[in-house]
């Protein structure tokens, strides 16, 4: 189910939102309501992979409650070779076999394999589960607690990647108690903004950079032509991912519960190191914590430094896509990372704004990659950024729409910062942000809400 579309906008959240809310005084209740409709919102999509949700959910609980009777370590390993076997098969199959027989010069036909929705979210948090009980930090929890904690509706399909520890802990808290008007307000606030950010400027910036990447896909662009593309797509992905992390938050407050910010103005950073920080700050955590450190990280001096940065993004550009392009896209910003440190290391300065500059186009430049289906793609985009197909047509529609892209993403506050701030408390901006919610519900019942670029991953 989609947070941008009528089943969710006018059924979905409506009706579990007053069922929930009416069950004040019944933990249980609540918690049950919780559970079963986070089961529905998945289900409403596909009802064939609920069984897969749930079997994962039943799985890593079982070696968990088992490895809490009789700790022993290989039943965490089994637990996290079954987890990384059920993405590959769904995930990396058709990558895996297509790059082997490539090799072997054997041509191949894609399976027919459909892709669960939100699998390497889902699979990513019962990992760090697992790997906090091996370590020591994590507690054996009951299966409804786990199934709760995995299947939270507001974060199942697309994050952010939620520690059991962040989210379990809130259920006892929570469901007992009363609610504070203010967060359910705030928590609505945040998710209008979000809304309004994933269907006024993601969607609206799509068409954009679509029409570069399909110029690419049969000839070179020209420099406008490539840039709008490019740029579009920049800020469509942010847009887009940031909106539906500003939902989740904003449906899990008004239920309650906090989850953990995800994007911080990625795109005001100075350093690639800086916009790691502040870029799906779940992930990047995920990954410092569970591969980077355990690699070595900084401790053990600057080559195996180095080895640890380029190894974890190498890994994170292959859990984002199973596709070359995206193992290069990830190689890059390993590279500008490991660049960076050594910049850093050696004391050498320079003024924030070309530092801020410098980031900005390369992560742009790096997105082609992300977005580009293959690297015949991709090198065309980069001929005509490049200007080698010439300078073309300037599209001043296009190029307003993207202005604004730019002042929201880099120059405005954040959708967080504006739900959090105490302006939001006049009946002015109540009523303004009805009107967008209609004007939302209105948009989408015209056919305009895209499906989240993130369901992909």
């Amino acid at each position: 189910m989609l947070f941008p579309s009528h089943a969710f906008l006018l059924l979905f959240l409506p009706l579990t939102a007053a069922i929930y809310h009416r069950f004040m005084t019944s933990a249980k209740a609540r918690f049950r309501l919780l559970l079963a409709s986070s089961l529905v919102f998945y289900t409403w999509w596909d009802p064939r992979f609920l069984p897969l949700l749930l079997g994962t959910i039943v799985l890593n609980w079982g070696l968990a409650r088992e490895y809490c009777r009789r700790p022993r370590t290989w039943l965490i390993d089994l637990g996290i070779a079954l987890n990384l076997m059920v993405i590959g098969c769904f995930k990396y199959a058709n990558f895996l076999a297509e790059s082997a027989l490539a090799l072997l010069g054997i041509p191949f036909t894609a399976w027919n394999i459909i892709l669960p929705l939100g699998i390497s979210f889902f699979t990513f948090q019962q990992i760090s589960y697992l790997l906090d009980l091996r370590r020591g930090q994590a507690p054996s929890y009951s299966l409804g607690e786990f199934a709760a904690y995995v299947s939270f509706f507001p974060q199942l399909i697309a994050g952010p990647i939620v520690r059991h520890n962040e989210l379990i802990p809130q259920f006892a808290a929570v469901l007992s108690t009363r609610i504070e008007p203010e967060c359910i307000a705030r928590g609505m606030i945040l998710f209008v903004l979000g809304l309004g950010k994933k269907v006024f400027l993601a969607d609206k910036l799509a068409p954009i950079a679509d029409a570069g990447f399909a110029v690419a896909s049969s000839g070179t662009p020209d420099v406008f032509m490539a840039w709008q593309g490019a740029t579009a797509y920049t800020f469509q992905l942010y847009f887009d991912f940031s909106g539906y992390s500003d939902m989740a938050m904003g449906l899990a407050a008004m239920f309650g519960f906090d989850l953990p910010l995800n994007f911080s103005k990625p795109y005001r950073a100075s350093s690639i190191r800086e916009f790691w920080r502040t870029w799906h700050m779940t992930l990047s955590r995920f990954l410092r914590d569970y591969l980077y450190i355990p690699l070595g990280g900084s401790r053990r001096g600057p080559a195996r430094t180095y080895v640890a940065a380029l190894t974890t993004m190498l890994f994170c550009g292959l859990w984002h896509g199973a596709g070359w392009t995206f193992i290069a896209w990830g190689g890059l910003h390993g590279l500008a990372v490991c660049v960076n440190r050594a910049w850093c290391d050696s004391g050498l300065r320079m003024p924030r704004l070309v530092a801020w500059a410098l980031t900005f186009v390369f992560v742009v430049l790096c997105w082609v990659l992300f977005r580009a289906e293959n690297f015949f793609i991709a090198a065309n985009m980069f001929k005509g950024l490049f200007s080698l197909q010439g300078i073309g047509n300037f599209d001043d529609d296009a190029w307003l729409v993207i202005a604004f892209g730019a002042f929201f993403s880099i120059v405005g506050f954040s959708n967080v910062e504006l739900a959090r701030s105490r302006y939001v408390e006049h009946r002015a901006v109540a009523v303004l942000l009805g009107l967008s919610l209609v004007a939302v519900v209105l948009r989408i019942g015209q056919g305009r809400a895209l499906e989240f670029i993130y369901f992909q991953f």
